[in-house]
């Protein structure tokens, strides 16, 4: 069906009347939301060519033919806390919860390549709600008992990504798991470090090359377990607007996608691993036509410009988390709220994969509680709600089809303004995405200020007193006990194969052989993170980013 271009002209009552600025009818792209959305607003979608079927191209309507009826989401959450052994508790709780893959994320010494007996990394250890990986005992110690031909296993880790990975696959090959059979996504993404996270190390480029040769090495030995997912949470959770970080993912991802292609892989051997990893914020429809955008933008691309051939290249896979930054302190239950209306917009958006937020999480890492009613929410959505019922029950609305074309309209507005810079790396060493993103936030900031925002027990509906809530609090023994551990398993390790491992991958990294086989002979040697990570800092240096007022 392709709808009437000389459609009737909308009434002079339902014509833009945009006040600019005012935060009460725009949505958080900025974009004017109409009053009224009529048949006038979507006259030139060709739903042939613009929406087509689910499970077809361009996919705006889904990646799978039948979506949840056939094929539920990946209900994913998060399963690290300090020690290796707490988290391996806390992973197999989840699962005998229901969850059907984890995350896992990491202590901020691990996050900065850094060991827990690392001076820069007192007071440190153990933070973040993320666990202390430091050698292939940690590892080993978080993946006891898992089966990990059976879960999923998601990694939030991104520049000591490599590292991570050689653990990963050194624990399946003692245990005599093929690689072949892990499942799971290291996030992996360096581009996002530099414009938005800021936890890498090295210059761009260098980080590019260990990217491309984790790609590589997933490629050939864990075909079915994701090198990168591509993230546009953590461009949000800085400051960034949803069709910013929609852009800027996308721009990301063909960046990966082109720098795979440089290495000699054919697009088809590795774009279907490619994976996403999108932020649900708090408006509805802006979420869900962010990722419709998504899905028809990476569709095109794919087929039209990098000439891919596989339709599992055309689909754009996404796993989506509730938003952290929106969760309040004030009146901490209304996040429970908050997470279930934003859990509820990304399973509409068609997302594969979801963790929902702990209410708690604005004051402490997760109790056991809260952990469990964030789970609970997905599980009621999936099985209560009937919106899986039908795949994309929202194609067709006036709104949202408009929004959706809104959304992919401005984004190649961005793509040219990066391709102008000479790409995503060249923007980043221009300081493009720091300038772009700070405006933004400042933007929102001032919107909430000056109550164009409502966010409740923010800036209207404040009370005096709060509810009492349940912290959960760290071991505060764990930080000691876990850097005597290191520097015995230093002291006791074999000294002439930890010399000779780290010798190999400096010469390796020297020259343009890939790294993953090195690394992985180097943590079954006990080589630390830390060490590993110390290695490439004197070959490649350390980038700083010029300070942006």
């Amino acid at each position: 069906m392709k709808m009437n271009k000389q459609a009737q002209k909308e009434p002079e009552q339902h014509k833009e009347n945009k006040l600019a600025g005012d935060g009460l009818y725009s949505n958080l792209s900025g974009f004017y939301i109409k009053p009224l959305y009529r048949f006038n607003d979507i006259s030139h979608l060709d739903e042939s060519k613009d929406l087509g079927l689910p499970g077809e191209y361009p996919f705006t309507r889904g990646v799978y033919e039948t979506m949840y009826r056939g094929r539920p989401w990946t209900i994913r959450q998060l399963g690290s806390l300090d020690s290796a052994s707490k988290a391996n508790q806390r992973i197999r709780q989840l699962i005998q919860m229901g969850a059907t893959g984890i995350s896992v994320c990491l202590d901020m010494p691990t996050i900065m390549g850094r060991d827990s007996d690392d001076p820069l990394a007192e007071g440190e250890v153990g933070s973040c709600g993320g666990v202390a990986i430091d050698s292939l005992k940690d590892m080993r110690g978080l993946l006891n008992g898992i089966p990990l031909d059976e879960i999923s296993v998601n990694f939030v880790s991104n520049s000591q990504s490599p590292v991570i990975l050689a653990m990963f696959a050194a624990v399946a090959e003692e245990r005599g798991i093929p690689l072949e059979k892990l499942t799971g996504t290291m996030q992996n993404d360096i581009l996002k470090e530099y414009q938005a996270q800021k936890s890498y190390y090295f210059p761009p480029r260098p980080s590019m090359r260990l990217t491309i040769d984790t790609l590589s090495f997933c490629n050939e030995h864990l075909p079915r377990f994701n090198p990168i997912s591509i993230s546009g949470y953590h461009i949000a959770s800085a400051g960034a607007t949803p069709v910013q970080e929609l852009a800027f993912t996308l721009a990301n991802g063909f960046t990966y996608v082109e720098e795979g292609i440089k290495a000699g892989l054919p697009v088809d051997s590795f774009a279907p691993r490619l994976s996403f990893f999108f932020k649900v914020h708090n408006d509805f429809f802006e979420n869900i036509a962010k990722y419709r955008a998504a899905r028809r933008i990476w569709a095109r691309t794919m087929r039209e410009k990098y000439k891919a051939k596989d339709s599992r290249s055309w689909k754009f896979r996404v796993h989506t988390q509730t938003s952290g930054s929106s969760l309040t302190a004030q009146q901490a239950e209304n996040n429970i709220i908050r997470v279930t209306i934003q859990a509820l917009s990304g399973v509409l958006a068609g997302t594969q994969s979801l963790h929902t937020n702990a209410f708690d999480e604005a004051l402490s890492i997760p109790t056991p509680r809260s952990e469990k009613l964030a789970l609970r929410a997905q599980q009621i959505i999936a099985n209560e709600s009937g919106i899986t019922n039908t795949a994309d029950p929202l194609a067709g609305s006036y709104y949202v089809e408009a929004l959706t074309n809104q959304m992919e309209s401005e984004s190649y507005k961005y793509f040219k303004d990066i391709e102008k810079l000479g790409g995503v790396i060249s923007a980043i060493e221009k300081g493009y995405y720091h300038r772009i993103i700070a405006d933004s936030a400042f933007r929102y900031q001032k919107e909430i200020e000056e109550k164009k925002r409502v966010i409740v027990g923010i800036n209207e509906f404040v009370e005096d007193e709060e509810t009492e809530i349940e912290l959960r609090d760290p071991d505060p023994e764990f930080a000691k006990k876990k850097t005597e551990d290191l520097i015995e398993l230093k002291k006791n390790r074999d000294q002439n194969k930890g010399k000779s491992s780290l010798s190999e991958i400096r010469e390796v990294i020297q020259g343009s052989d890939n790294v993953m086989p090195a690394l992985i002979k180097a943590v079954k040697s006990y080589v630390t993170l830390g060490e590993i990570i110390g290695v490439m800092r004197e070959i490649f240096g350390e980038f700083h980013e010029d300070t942006i007022y």
